[in-house]
Formats: C-alpha cells, structure tokens, sequence
C-alpha cells in the first residue's frame, strides 16, 4: 500500500499545483498524509491489502467510468475470475457501485447508479469544474462526475475501508484527476470558496448541527457554485422535522430529518439561493439490499416487517430529496 500511496500523493501534489486549489496544496497534502496515516494502523489492513496486492498486475488496464457500472478491463489478464473475486472479497463489505473489475461484477449494497440518474439530469454540467465529493464513499460517484467532464474530482471520506475500494480502482488509471483524501469535512480548509460544484448526498442528518454542515459547505463554493444536496426528508410544511429519540432504521447517528420545505428554509438562512427541490424517491429494497458482496443487515431488516411504509422504530421510511442551491 506504501507504494500505492506514495504514486497518489506525487500526483496529487502535481494536479493541485497547477488547479483552483493551489493556494491550499500543502493543506490538502497535509491531509492526505494524515488520513493514510490512520489507514496504515488499521486492524483489518492486512486483510485488505492480502487482496489489493492479489489482483492483476497490468500497465495496459482501461477504466471506463462513463457507464452505470464503473469497470477496469484489460486485453491478456491471465488470472481467473475466481481468483479476482476471491481477491476483491477480501475487501468485503461493499456498499457503494457497482464496480466491474476484470469481468467480476461487485454488485455492491446500494444501486448508486441509480442515484447517479436521479441527480445528474437536474445538476448543471461539469464540464471544466473542479468538484468536492463530501462522503464520498468508495468513490463511485466520483467517477461519474470525472465521465461528466469534471476538470478536477476531490472526494473526502474518513472510513478506511472505502479508501480501499477507490484505490482498488484508481491503481489502473493513476493519471485520472480523481483524488480521494480520507479526512472528514471539519478537516478540510473553510471558508476557501475554491469549488466550482459541491455535493454531499447521504450526509446532512448525519450531522448535529445540520445549518453549521450547509454554512460549510457554502464557504468551500465559489460565487454562484452549485451546491448539490441528497438527504433523507420527511413529508411536511417548513415546521416540520423529525428527530429521532434513538436509532432511525436502526442507524444510530441520525440527528435531523426536516421536510422538504424546512430543508429549503436552512438553506435560505444559510445563504444560498435559487433553491429547489428537483427529486423526491422512497428508497425501495432493490436499491439498497444485502448481496453477496455485502452480507450484513441492509434496508429490509430496517424496515417493519408488517408494514413497509414504516422504520423497525416507527417513523417513516427512507425518503430521498435531492435539492440543487446556487452559492452566493
């Protein structure tokens, strides 16, 4: 993995310096380092890297990120499929693609792909923008944005394992301007105003204080920048706001589920404007499900079994807004 990360960091040091970012290279670098740090003295690392380390070596690899399933593919790969599989099972769970590694299909826990289709028909184009991912994950949207066009994709994400899954993609294209950093957002430079569009989708009732999230989110925009916005909502007029006395779908850290009109009247005080709603989805159990691939708890052991429309807990089930803002 040192080699690894050693090739990421040169590369990213060489992308920033000559992008947007610039003026914070040594920050961001900063951060890069600090987060591997933390990888490096993980429990499971030697698991994860006994798989990275198995799969194929090639300097001939493809990765075409510009199709539902990202997939790395390559002419003359002696390894079978069962070793592969074997290999990229060791970096089990995976919960966000799907990815296709040399004809294996990891048919991860969450169809992102179809959050892909509902959020990228609204966004404006990404053409040229340099991009901030906030939890990012395994990075598969990542790579959608940079089969958009993105000039520049940096995704922040502090899980280790999902470092993992980015890197498991990014060896066979080292040259792709798609950069994971594993920090969190409290981490990353406020105020810097240097992206062009910012997503964060699954984040917001993940956090205490969800206005303090968007004023952040705001300070890394640049004037008129998009903000795109994917979170869980309730039905409601702007008064209206779950929050949970204990777990929501068995999750332990959710803190504020507003409506949707309570949802655009945070994002007024905060800031921004030409705020709208351009999605609303109930998340169904064929978009997020146990596979092989991942094989704990998923969506429907999160749900009441005698009434779907309804948390284990009681509330209302997973609703999805996708909300686009324009910076100030």
């Amino acid at each position: 993995m040192k080699e690894y990360r050693d090739k990421e960091r040169l590369q990213l040091a060489a992308t920033l310096h000559a992008s947007d970012l610039a003026d914070d290279e040594e920050q961001y670098l900063s951060l890069f380092d600090q987060g591997w740090q933390k990888i490096l003295k993980h429990g499971d690392l030697e698991r994860w890297k006994s798989g990275f380390h198995a799969l194929p070596e090639t300097q001939a690899a493809t990765l075409k990120f510009n199709e539902d399933t990202v997939s790395v593919c390559a002419n003359g790969v002696s390894d079978s499929q069962e070793h592969i599989e074997k290999a990229l099972k060791k970096m089990h769970p995976w919960r966000k693609g799907p990815f296709d590694v040399f004809g294996v299909l990891i048919d991860t826990e969450w169809r992102s792909d179809w959050k892909w289709q509902r959020v990228q028909k609204h966004i404006a184009p990404l053409k040229g923008r340099t991009v901030l991912d906030v939890g990012c994950g395994s990075g598969y949207h990542m790579w959608r944005m940079l089969g958009e066009g993105a000039e520049l994709v940096v995704g922040i994400d502090p899980t280790p394992l999902f470092s993992m899954h980015f890197a498991t993609m990014k060896r066979y294209t080292p040259e792709s301007n798609a950069f994971l950093l594993p920090v969190g957002i409290d981490d990353i430079p406020q105020g810097t105003r240097s992206f062009d569009s910012v997503f964060s989708m699954g984040i917001l009732y993940h956090r205490k204080s969800p206005l303090d999230h968007l004023s952040q989110l705001k300070g890394l925009l640049r004037k008129g920048g998009e903000l795109v916005l994917e979170t869980l909502v309730i039905e409601g007029d702007e008064h209206s706001c779950l929050i949970p006395k204990g777990r929501y779908a068995k999750m332990r850290n959710v803190w504020f589920i507003p409506s949707v009109k309570m949802l655009e009247l945070w994002l007024s005080r905060c800031g921004f404007k030409n705020i709208r709603c351009v999605d609303i989805d109930t998340t169904s159990t064929d978009e997020q499900r146990g596979t092989d691939w991942m094989q704990f708890e998923s969506l429907a052991d999160f749900l009441d079994p005698n009434d779907r429309s309804k948390t284990i807990e009681g509330y209302p089930a997973p609703m999805r807004a996708v909300v686009l803002a324009e910076a100030v």
